[in-house]
């Protein structure tokens, strides 16, 4: 589906890059990539990432870079603690929207767990989100810095988190989870991510990331009991905090 957003902005200057973050590296995601059997995705994940019937039509392999970050470098430069989340770089390399839902929102609330279907007004308004952050992309594209959507330095600031001591550390068990997970230690690399999770619990990364590092469950979509127990114990809080898209200027 971005793959059609490529290639419709692509002209106007747009380029995307893609990145996964897995400790799994290639074992992980490289078949969700590029993917032989496109055509046969299930609609469900249409429907829970918010596309069109009209843009979900339109899938294709993508033809911009896709890289996997094992080590969850970029998410750690970034402050990107779920996925898909986006951040909007101009041509001088500044930030012009720091990391934020990729026009995702919490559909995950209104998913059945044992169907995994989903109800049609849900569908609806996820749509609506996803195409209101898709029409934010094509505004930039074509106005750049003039765009209601391209925030001025001090707010990107305002809405970049700094890493805390916390975060810090959090990263370091990460990466010790890492390291265990290379050297077979799977059990080690769970806890270490665990611990990565305690400390830092908005990242959905690090969480994910230490329920899924046993060899039968490396690339599988993760619907196990503790994931939803998880979901569960955010109360009121979004799983996908939509993006703030309201013009600043």
């Amino acid at each position: 589906m971005w793959q059609a957003i490529y290639e419709e902005l692509r002209g106007a200057g747009l380029e995307i890059i893609a990145v996964a973050f897995d400790a799994a590296g290639t074992a992980a995601v490289e078949a969700k990539i590029r993917c032989p059997d496109i055509a046969e995705r299930p609609t469900m994940i249409a429907d829970l990432m918010g596309w069109s019937p009209e843009l979900w039509a339109q899938q294709a392999p993508p033809t911009y870079p896709c890289l996997i970050d094992e080590t969850h470098l970029v998410a750690e430069l970034y402050g990107m603690v779920n996925v898909p989340q986006g951040v909007w770089i101009d041509e001088q390399g500044r930030i012009v929207r720091p990391a934020e839902s990729a026009g995702t929102i919490d559909m995950v609330r209104h998913l059945n767990r044992e169907t995994l279907e989903l109800p049609d007004a849900a569908v609806k308004a996820g749509a609506s989100a996803r195409m209101a952050y898709i029409d934010a992309l094509r505004d930039w594209v074509k106005n750049g810095e003039k765009s209601p959507y391209a925030l001025p330095p001090e707010e990107v600031k305002r809405r970049m988190k700094g890493p805390g001591e916390a975060e810090v550390l959090a990263a370091t068990h990460a990466k010790l989870g890492r390291h265990l997970f290379a050297q077979g230690d799977n059990a080690g690399g769970r806890r270490h991510f665990a611990e990565a999770s305690r400390l830092c619990p908005d990242s959905w990364n690090y969480r994910r990331q230490s329920m899924v590092l046993e060899p039968e469950l490396i690339g599988q979509l993760n619907t196990a009991p503790e994931f939803w127990a998880a979901v569960d114990a955010l109360g009121d809080t979004p799983y996908y905090p939509p993006a703030d898209l309201s013009p600043v200027r």
